[in-house]
Order: structure tokens, then C-alpha cells, then sequence
């Protein structure tokens, strides 16, 4: 049985971790500690998770419960800093995504990595998702033959999308932006299915929809004076668990779960544009929207021997069809259809497969290379943070292997 410690205490740490490890993994995982810096939240996760020990350090706690393996599910700017320290005290580490904000602290967890020599995984939950799994293996199997050319469309809708904006990510120094917290997802599933490096971006962007651009603010949703004409007000006392994990913690740390979307110091963006080229000589064409009616994502994928068209959604008129279809074009235009059963109602099925390649029983059958190493957050990341080096100087980026970026 492999022991691990928590740091972070939010909801994604509970949901994806704390709760499923204490109920469902006893066999293989054991929880032997929590730490987060509102000590509330940490003592919330513990009543939760069958009294899991709550730290008042990070330190204290590796000392302490010496755990075989670390999860890092902080906020995404300090990832760097406890896998680095995880590492040096010899954990093996299960990051959160994205594996941090930008290159230069990535740089330090490879290495941190290098040194100790301990493993390192990134928790991209898209690889485990079945649709996407069967795109992969459609194009490993050469079903369009060489890939030149991905398309991908990915639409956040005003419930999903406008949270990100009320939260922690909506500054750049918290999160890297969407395109490093959101879309490293977006970035690592193509790269999987290229089984491919990216080597240089451009990106254009802006903030368009929220921040400065609403018709009125607040500093938050609890007592605004605009909340009975305001689309995006939302009650953060409606649901026990958001009331129990941030209302009743707020006087610990001062964070507040509600923030107004429309806030002039929000300094993200809402809607990009990219440009990626890859290392054999395909390209991404990437949008974000995180404003869209509708959740969900569209792709075309060309390539020498035909095309594949793919696409799920996940709110909307069209989510609640049983199966998802993935069509392929052969180059005389005959078509094949491939259906996908949904799977799950959290992230596509993708949570709990992921769970149990970390945390089952036995090895894990992953013909498809599923399992996200240092490497693929590296290559993620690089993405992301080239796209934020573009959007700032106007121009492309290379990506280099020493995980740098190069303005051309």
C-alpha cells in the first residue's frame, strides 16, 4: 500500500482525491495528511476523509507522515514549489494541472527531478476520457495515415466559463491565464494524439466579454446590489458544500469565492487564438471562448489518407445525446462512423480512470500511454507559456527542448 499527503484543501483536492482515495482505494492508498494554508479548509478535508491528519506546515507534514508520494493541488502559481520541496524530501509527486504557470519554475521541478531521481506525474484526465481514447486510437492505428493539420474549438459556456473569472484564476499570477490553466488540457491531448513535440507558436487574444466590460460591478455576488438584473450572480450559500469549504473559511485567509466577473482588475483573457507548429511538421489551429452558450469542443483532424471529424459537448441542447460520433473520411469522401457511449457525468468518465491508473490495484494496462509524465507537462506548459511571451511582444515564439522560448 503507497501512502500520500495532500497539499491543498479546495474542492478539486476533495473531489478528485480526498473523498474517492478514503472510499474507494483503501486497498492500494492510504491518506496521511493534509496541508493547506487556511487551516479551516485543511480540517474540512480531514472530517471528510475519514480523519485524515491535518498539518499546520508542509514541512511538518512530510516529516511527520512520510508519505510515499505527494498530490499537489494548490493554486497553480505555487505547484513548483511543493513538488520541488516534495521531491527533495524523496516523494514521488501526482501534480494537479497544469504542472505550474510558467517555464522558468518548470525548469526548477525538472531539476529537482533529475536530482532525486523520483517520479513526477501531471493529472491530464482528457487522455483517460473514452472519446478521447478512441480518437488516439483511430490514429494510431493509421486511420487518416500522417497527420498534417488539427482544428480545435473549445467553448466554455456562461456557467463554467464565467467561474473561472470569479475565482483565483482570474489573475494572471495565480493561474498563467487560461491558455496555461484551461488549456493545458486542450494542448496535452494533441500532443498525445501527435505523439508529437510543439516547436513554435503564435497566439493573438484579448479580455472581451468579462472584466471592464460589463455593464456594472460589485466587489462580489454576497451583497451586490445589482444581483436581481445580473446574468452571472451566483449564490454561494445555494450549495452546502461550496457554503461549508469557502463561506465559513473566508475569515482565515480573506478569500472570497464569489468575485464579481465584471472587475477591472481582472487581467486574463476570455478569448484566443493560436497558432502551433510541431516538431514533424503538422499544425494547431486553437480558439478559446470562455463566454460561448453552449460547453464543448469541435475537431478536425487532416491527414494524407483522410479526415476526422470529432467534436462533444457538454451543456446545451446537444449534451444530452447518448453517444458521441467521431466520423472518418476516407479520400474518396466514404465516411465511417464511430459511436462512443458517454461515460460519467464528471469530465467525460476521465476522473476515475485516472484514479484508478494512480491509485488500483495491480499494473496498469495503458497501451494507448495514458499516464502523463514530467515530459508531456513540460510540453503543455511550453504552449501555454510561449502564447503568453507572443500575446505580450506581438510576435511567434520557438519552443526549445531545453524547455526555453525564443522570440523570432
Amino acid at each position: 500500500m503507497r501512502t500520500y499527503a495532500v497539499v491543498g484543501a479546495g474542492g478539486r483536492a476533495l473531489q478528485m482525491f480526498g473523498i474517492p482515495i478514503s472510499r474507494d482505494h483503501g486497498d492500494t492508498a492510504r491518506l496521511v495528511g493534509v496541508y493547506d494554508p487556511n487551516p479551516k479548509r485543511a480540517r474540512i478535508f480531514s472530517e471528510r476523509c475519514g480523519g485524515t491528519p491535518a498539518f499546520d506546515g508542509f514541512d511538518a507534514m512530510l516529516d511527520a507522515a512520510r508519505p510515499d508520494a505527494v498530490i499537489v493541488a494548490t493554486i497553480d502559481a505555487r505547484h513548483h514549489e511543493y513538488v520541488v520541496r516534495a521531491l527533495a524530501k524523496g516523494c514521488d509527486v501526482v501534480c494537479e494541472k497544469p504542472l505550474t504557470t510558467d517555464l522558468a519554475k518548470g525548469r526548477a521541478i525538472l531539476a529537482e527531478r533529475d536530482r532525486t531521481g523520483r517520479d513526477v506525474a501531471v493529472t491530464f484526465n482528457m487522455r483517460f476520457m473514452p472519446y478521447m481514447a478512441r480518437v488516439k486510437q483511430l490514429l494510431a492505428a493509421g486511420a487518416i495515415g500522417e497527420v498534417t493539420a488539427v482544428r480545435l474549438e473549445w467553448l466554455l459556456d456562461r456557467s463554467h466559463g464565467a467561474d473561472y473569472f470569479r475565482r483565483w484564476h482570474r489573475y494572471r499570477r495565480n493561474s498563467g491565464g487560461l491558455q496555461i490553466h484551461k488549456a493545458s488540457h486542450h494542448f496535452d491531448v494533441v500532443d498525445w494524439w501527435l505523439d508529437d513535440a510543439p516547436v513554435r507558436v503564435y497566439a493573438t487574444g484579448a479580455l472581451r466579454f468579462y472584466g471592464a466590460n460589463g455593464p456594472f460591478r460589485s466587489e462580489r455576488c454576497t451583497g451586490c446590489p445589482h444581483a436581481a438584473r445580473c446574468a452571472f450572480y451566483w449564490d454561494l450559500d445555494a450549495s452546502p458544500f461550496d457554503r461549508a469549504l469557502y463561506r465559513e473559511t473566508e475569515d482565515a485567509d480573506g478569500y472570497f469565492r464569489d468575485r464579481c466577473v465584471f472587475a477591472e482588475d481582472i487581467d486574463i483573457e476570455d478569448t484566443l487564438a493560436a497558432q502551433v507548429s510541431y516538431a514533424r511538421g503538422a499544425t494547431l489551429s486553437y480558439t478559446l471562448c470562455a463566454y460561448a452558450p453552449y460547453e464543448g469542443f469541435r475537431a478536425t483532424i487532416d491527414g494524407r489518407e483522410g479526415r476526422i471529424e470529432c467534436g462533444e459537448f457538454y451543456s446545451g441542447p446537444r449534451a444530452a445525446e447518448p453517444d458521441g460520433v467521431i466520423e472518418v473520411f476516407a479520400p474518396d469522401g466514404a465516411r465511417t462512423v464511430h459511436r462512443v457511449p458517454k461515460h460519467g457525468v464528471v469530465h467525460g468518465g476521465g476522473d476515475e480512470r485516472l484514479r484508478a491508473m494512480l491509485f488500483g490495484t495491480g499494473p496498469f494496462d495503458d497501451p494507448l500511454g495514458r499516464k502523463a509524465d514530467l515530459l508531456d507537462g513540460l510540453r503543455s506548459l511550453s504552449v501555454g507559456d510561449g502564447i503568453n511571451r507572443s500575446l505580450r511582444t506581438g510576435r511567434p515564439v520557438r519552443l526549445t527542448d531545453a524547455w526555453d522560448i525564443i522570440e523570432e
